[in-house]
């Protein structure tokens, strides 16, 4: 594989972050993706207590290789005992995205801890950039779970490159080897992914929300704002979620003002987590999803994205 900032900081063999994902990805996740090359993030629910992550943290770093830990800033200013936490666990790499991120990322580098911010625009790049993050991550609109919608993955990454100076991954859309190459021949230092491992034994996602990540395609997911406010999440509205299309987000999309006020709707989304019910229930995925079509282990992901090398070197070898 290629040597980019991203493998050379963490000493990677494959220049991929396993992003970090909120009730799908915990400690089991992050040390199986870092076990095999890349580095494995848990992602940090908004309302998770300090001892999840202390707990979580302990598990992925059992394995001795580099993990990393996804909060989000809005949660933090309800929650800030989860900055706590993260600093007693003492990651390699934290990403805060999503809100006023700027008073956390100084006591995170203060810590000896990379700091990576999400952004989905090139201005909100070039904030993260001035706050002093480490690394920028040039999320598209094809992403799953939560983010901005407005520029896709190839036109965000290539403004990225263009307007800041510290290192750039890439994320949106990208699942496989071929994914990962692009996206190094453009410049990034890696790539950030997320959908590629939902299908893996190791995530915390029910065998029933797998098996509908596998037979779900390309176009099978929507973008909006449907399953926040039924939960009367706090998400700022900017940062809308992707998951698979069904048959509640049909019903409400487009009325959710309505919904903000619907006990039911709130109680019955509620019932559905608990049961098992995807027609109801979410399952945050990004477009690459239709890629997703099989069981596998996170190793087997981060061996495809590893493929990268051959797809490069070739491209070397034909000029």
């Amino acid at each position: 594989m290629p040597r980019t900032w991203l493998t050379d900081r963490f000493g990677l063999d494959v220049p991929l972050v396993g992003a970090p994902m909120a009730g799908v990805g915990d400690g089991r996740l992050a040390a199986a993706v870092s076990a095999a090359g890349g580095l494995g993030m848990i992602g940090v629910p908004g309302s998770a207590p300090a001892p999840w992550i202390v707990e979580q943290a302990a598990v992925a770093a059992a394995g001795g290789r580099p993990y990393g830990i996804g909060l989000m800033a809005w949660a933090l200013e309800h929650h800030p005992a989860q900055l706590d936490a993260v600093l007693e666990a003492r990651p390699a790499l934290v990403s805060v995205s999503f809100g006023n991120f700027a008073p956390y990322v100084e006591p995170l580098r203060r810590a000896g801890i990379t700091v990576a911010v999400q952004a989905g625009t090139t201005r909100e790049a070039r904030e993260a950039e001035q706050t002093g993050a480490d690394v920028v991550v040039a999320r598209g609109g094809e992403g799953g779970g939560h983010g901005r919608d407005e520029v896709a993955t190839l036109p965000l990454l290539q403004g990225v490159l263009e307007e800041v100076t510290v290192p750039v991954l890439a994320a949106g859309g990208i699942a496989t080897g071929r994914g990962l190459a692009a996206v190094l021949a453009a410049g990034a230092a890696g790539a950030w992914a997320g959908t590629a491992f939902l299908g893996c034994a190791e995530t915390m996602l029910p065998e029933a929300a797998r098996a509908r990540v596998l037979a779900t395609g390309e176009t099978g997911t929507a973008y909006g704002r449907v399953f926040d406010v039924a939960q009367r999440l706090a998400w700022p509205p900017e940062f809308g979620g992707r998951a698979l299309r069904n048959a509640f987000f049909e019903r409400w999309h487009g009325r959710e003002e309505e919904l903000a006020g619907d006990e039911a709707a709130r109680a019955e989304l509620e019932a559905a987590r608990a049961a098992g019910d995807f027609d109801t229930a979410y399952v945050y995925a990004g477009q690459a999803v239709g890629m997703v079509t099989r069981h596998r282990t996170a190793a087997d992901v981060v061996a495809d994205f590893a493929t990268a090398d051959n797809l490069l070197r070739r491209l070397t070898d034909d000029q």
